[in-house]
């Protein structure tokens, strides 16, 4: 299913063509990968209308990817001929930078993204440099492997970056830093978060935000302890918060529900511009003030990604899915463009 232009879904519910490729040949260091199945993730939805751009069409969309190893170019010493694999939004890094040398690969300034610098996962076969594939345990099935590559794999960050490796409580204090968590949207990746979370703090107290009633039902079923709309102020203040959405609205209400001290964490490529204007509405006292603050998530690292699966295959954390066939993708496009979510929405390729 690929890519031509850049277009406005608004308008044009079909943005992507069914056409007939040739099977690409891996290159030295790389694999070629038959693919099984692939997620489909909002980032796509940033790439079609041209907020994250590909740098060159036509171009495959695609970077929640699991497939079989089935062929291997020169200098391959890693992966098996039949071997299961995933390939997530990291497609690419120089390996030699600072960010690269310290494992923060995801901020190397040659970064290349599955999908959108390189053909992805919405087709057969792709290939990928072996540096960047990993193995998927037997746990899960490919379709529900699938959104562990990113939508697992950000979540993993964004909790990493919202609840700070272990520091000394307080004083006199015991347990987590961080007591309190919400999540401000409800679709794939925040789900998963909410799963890890359950596993790794279950102490600990997380709030939902969400305009789908729907989300919320779901969120409360997953074991959040309450669940409301975005623009409501949650029970009591948390110290920490991540946000899913595509659009400002949810982040200047986070803010106002975030403790002294807390963090607000922007997991998102890229923010539509629809409601930019509700920015205007940050008033310093009420969303800042008192040492607040916010960070972004960019990209994912090679780590993230092995981290997460290793612990998502011990939890284990089996996603919810909604299966297409591959020649449906604008469907699935559209009903994530539309707010009609639960879960994560997957690509399978027969």
């Amino acid at each position: 299913m690929v890519l031509n232009n850049l277009t406005n879904l608004h308008e044009d519910f079909f943005p992507l063509r069914m056409e007939e490729w040739a099977v690409p040949e891996p290159g030295e260091n790389e694999l070629l990968i038959k693919i099984s199945a692939c997620g489909i993730c909002h980032t796509e939805l940033d790439e079609i209308e041209g907020r994250t751009p590909p740098p060159r069409f036509p171009v495959i969309l695609g970077h929640q990817v699991v497939g079989h190893v089935v062929k291997a170019g020169i200098n391959v010493s890693k992966y098996k001929l039949n071997e299961r694999v995933g390939v997530a939004w990291i497609f690419f890094s120089c390996g030699k930078c600072h960010h690269c040398l310290s494992g923060n690969e995801n901020l190397c300034p040659e970064f290349m993204a599955t999908g959108r610098d390189r053909n992805g996962g919405y087709a057969e076969y792709m290939t990928v440099p072996e540096k960047f594939v990993h193995v998927i345990p037997g746990v899960f099935s490919d379709e529900q492997a699938a959104p562990l590559m990113c939508a697992g794999a950000i979540g993993y960050r964004s909790l990493r970056l919202a609840v700070p490796s272990p520091l000394p409580p307080p004083s006199g204090g015991r347990g987590l830093r961080v007591c309190t968590l919400g999540l401000t949207g409800f679709g794939a990746s925040a789900h998963l978060v909410l799963k890890m979370v359950r596993y790794k703090y279950p102490e600990m107290r997380v709030y939902v935000f969400a305009r789908s009633l729907e989300e919320r039902k779901f969120a409360l079923e997953l074991g959040a302890v309450w669940a409301g709309d975005s623009t409501e102020e949650s029970p009591e203040k948390l110290d920490a918060i991540i946000d899913t959405t595509p659009v400002w609205k949810p982040v200047v209400e986070a803010l106002k529900n975030l403790k002294p001290g807390g963090r607000l964490v922007i997991n998102a490529i890229r923010k539509e511009n629809i409601d930019k204007e509700y920015l205007l509405n940050i008033e310093y006292p009420i969303h800042l003030w008192m040492e607040k603050e916010i960070k972004s998530v960019a990209n994912v690292a090679l780590n993230d990604v092995r981290e997460f699966i290793k612990l998502a295959s011990e939890i284990p954390i089996i996603p919810e899915i909604q299966v297409y066939p591959l020649e449906e993708a604008n469907t699935a496009l559209m009903e994530l463009k539309n707010q009609k979510i639960r879960g994560a929405k997957v690509l399978k390729i027969l």
